[in-house]
């Protein structure tokens, strides 16, 4: 009886936990890997990741500042608030709170951010330091006001030339039919 009942335990596990991991695409008939780790500082990009991440199956990942963002913080009208300053330097990496323990596990990463000043927020930048992306597919996504993701994915490719970038796109509340069109280029 115990033995029945525990290779029913086992059978389970291993089904949940196969079915927990985010795979989304093949490669040479083996299932890839994919998370999708995203900075919100409002709450905007984070609705788009976790819907990015149950249209893909994918593992999410939020990246987050071991300060947080007060709304002060946030007011980019205010010369002398905390991303307005980051934002002047572009050196500066914000720091974060944990990193993704895991990464050579995944062979896709989304990354997700809303832009600031035309670009990624410089907590992007300490994110793609704290991992190692080499060899894996980096597919950027953002949020937006008004500005379009090109400039911020221009910068990235420039500042991490070795890393295989594929196009980024803006997706403020996408649909599903966007969601899929968007993983499957």
């Amino acid at each position: 009886m115990k033995r029945t009942f525990l290779a029913i335990a086992t059978a389970m596990l291993i089904m949940v936990t196969a079915c927990a991991q985010g795979t989304s695409q093949k490669k040479e008939g083996k299932k890839m890997k994919t998370l999708v780790a995203y900075f919100s500082a409002t709450g905007t990009t984070k609705q788009v990741a976790e819907q990015l991440a149950a249209a893909t199956g994918a593992d999410l990942f939020e990246i987050t500042p071991q300060k947080p963002y007060t709304n002060a913080d946030l007011d980019w009208t205010n010369n002398a608030s905390r991303s307005t300053v980051e934002m002047k330097d572009l050196s500066y990496r914000p720091p974060i709170a944990k990193t993704v323990s895991n990464i050579k596990d995944y062979d896709v990463v989304y990354i997700g951010f809303p832009i600031w000043w035309y670009t990624a927020p410089t907590i992007i930048n300490t994110f793609i330091e704290s991992c190692n992306l080499q060899g894996k597919t980096v597919v950027p996504f953002a949020t937006s006001g008004g500005s379009s993701i090109k400039k911020a994915c221009d910068d990235l490719k420039k500042a991490y030339p070795t890393i295989k970038w594929k196009a980024g796109r803006l997706l403020n509340s996408p649909t599903q039919k966007e969601l899929k069109a968007f993983v499957t280029e």
